[in-house]
């Protein structure tokens, strides 16, 4: 399974990275995420155990968090090493537009359970959860961004 969620926000980048990248926080800000545990490192590298809400269902794994800050632009990977979504690659990649920054979450998928993986990943858990909980988080943060953009709000 792939898939690309993308959205364009109009704001800082150094804002948008800001709020991508402090996964511990997102609970305060992502009404969709129930808890973020951080289990070990700091920095550019976590280890964390996430919990969101799909709907009602509840979802949860824990992935390694890395930023990487060589390029032009940062990219935010994830890698998930446990839960139904064990050995997932995400990747927050940003490129300036002509409305500002593009915000793609980009996921990789290949289940290892025999005869059914693909089909259960791209048929149910990429387009009804992997993609759903992708859109609302970029949505929720564009809202965040712009809100502050347009206020001249600085960020705590």
């Amino acid at each position: 399974m792939h898939s690309e969620t993308t959205v364009d926000i109009r704001g800082p980048l150094d804002r948008i990275v800001q709020l991508g990248a402090d996964v511990e926080r997102w609970p305060e800000i992502l009404p969709h995420y129930r808890w973020v545990t951080l289990l070990d490192g700091e920095g550019d590298r976590k280890v964390v155990e996430m919990a969101a809400l799909r709907g009602r269902i509840p979802l949860r794994w824990r992935a390694v968090q890395e930023i990487d800050r060589s390029g032009p632009t940062p990219v935010i990977t994830y890698h998930h090493i446990w839960g139904p979504t064990r050995g997932m690659d995400v990747a927050w990649t940003f490129a300036e537009s002509p409305w500002g920054w593009r915000v793609a979450i980009g996921h990789e998928f290949r289940p290892p359970w025999p005869l059914v993986g693909d089909l259960v990943a791209d048929r149910v858990i990429g387009p009804h959860f992997i993609e759903y909980v992708a859109a609302l988080t970029l949505r929720t943060i564009k809202e965040i961004v712009e809100r502050e953009a347009a206020a001249g709000a600085t960020p705590s």
